[in-house]
């Protein structure tokens, strides 16, 4: 470890999110002061609820980076982590609460192996105490169409943590909620892609690494509870509008060249029945916002080739596409009914 440099930066970014972070950051405080080579930074995105001030006032001990303006999730962190020096990274929300003994399991399990480039922790509900949250559940997976889904959530359907997925293992992607990261790793690959503002920009950061050849990995050791949707409620027009751009973004850059011309269309079409059964359900502006991520996508197609240039040119030449799932999630879901991980039938871990 470089001695000049802390073991680990917390990186905790607000948004408008003064009361949590009043209630959240001295959990983080108490549960961290303990651990040697500790620093943590409050990144005040453009907020107008006084943080900056408050935290001068009540924690004047720790670093804060405000930012001007707001230009999204992504860039609260694009702009700020280029200012702080540490080995490792904690990428953590301001609607997440810490548990006891939660960041040590995290970095040692990082810091274990050279190949590891990020560690995801066990992200369960806050409202829900005892089932698993949406966004990163038991760790992240993907189908070969590129729709994500977790071990302890698939699709819109979530588990109730009974220590059914608590193994040390690897996964495809880690949730942004709080995101353990080798730094060198992080700036390596580029980091978060400023133009996803929000929503899986964390699946294509890790779609990335592991392209490089890195691994990610869970530790349900390491436990935190996520409020969810509380800039952006799940649902909404603009997370609708978010993750059907971002995803076919994500797509257009990571997969391999054979797949993408004909992937990409069979992706616009499931998005279409989408669309057709939002309508159904009564619900027209959600739907409009697929016609809306699909335009922008199309009217900024070169700007995602030139991006897949970028990312093609960071392959390793032992790539690691572990964690993609042959099966399609769509028609494992609303035709075959399942609603849970094992019964998908695929695992894996246990097919190495």
């Amino acid at each position: 470890m470089n001695k000049s440099k802390p073991r680990v930066a917390i990186v905790l970014l607000s948004y408008n999110s003064l009361k949590l972070v009043r209630e959240f950051l001295p959990k983080i405080i108490a549960t961290t002061n303990h651990v040697e080579g500790v620093e943590i930074v409050v990144v005040d995105n453009a907020s107008t609820d006084d943080l900056s001030p408050w935290m001068a006032e009540n924690h004047p001990d720790i670093r804060v980076i405000k930012l001007e303006v707001n230009k999204g999730f992504t860039n609260g962190y694009c702009a700020s982590l280029p200012q702080i020096e540490a080995e490792n990274y904690v990428l953590i929300s301001s609607d997440i609460e810490v548990t006891e003994g939660w960041l040590e399991p995290g970095l040692e399990l990082l810091e274990s192996d050279p190949k590891i480039a990020a560690v995801q922790p066990k992200v369960m509900s806050f409202d829900k105490r005892e089932y698993f949250e949406y966004a990163g559940a038991a760790g992240g997976y993907i189908d070969h169409l590129g729709f994500p889904f977790c071990r302890g959530r698939l699709v819109n359907e979530v588990e109730k943590d009974e220590s059914q997925y608590d193994d040390v293992r690897e996964i495809f992607w880690a949730s942004g909620a709080c995101l353990f990261i080798n730094a060198d790793a992080y700036h390596k690959s580029g980091g978060l892609d400023n133009d996803f503002f929000a929503h899986m920009e964390e699946i294509d950061l890790a779609w990335r690494l592991k392209l490089m050849g890195y691994k990610i990995m869970f530790q349900p050791k390491s436990k935190i509870f996520h409020m969810g949707g509380f800039v952006i409620q799940y649902g909404s027009p603009g997370k609708v509008f978010r993750n059907h751009r971002n995803n076919l973004i994500m797509l257009t850059k990571n997969l391999p060249a054979y797949q993408l011309f004909y992937k990409i269309p069979f992706r616009l079409l499931l998005d279409y029945a989408a669309m057709i059964k939002m309508i159904l359900d009564g619900n027209p502006k959600s739907s409009g916002a697929i016609l809306k991520a699909h335009w922008q996508y199309t009217m900024m197609l070169g700007k995602w080739l030139k991006k897949r240039k970028i990312v093609n040119s960071l392959k390793s030449k032992t790539p690691n596409h572990f964690g993609i799932c042959p099966k399609s999630l769509v028609y494992q879901f609303f035709i075959k009914k399942v609603r849970k991980f094992p019964d998908l039938h695929w695992d894996p871990v246990e097919k190495r």
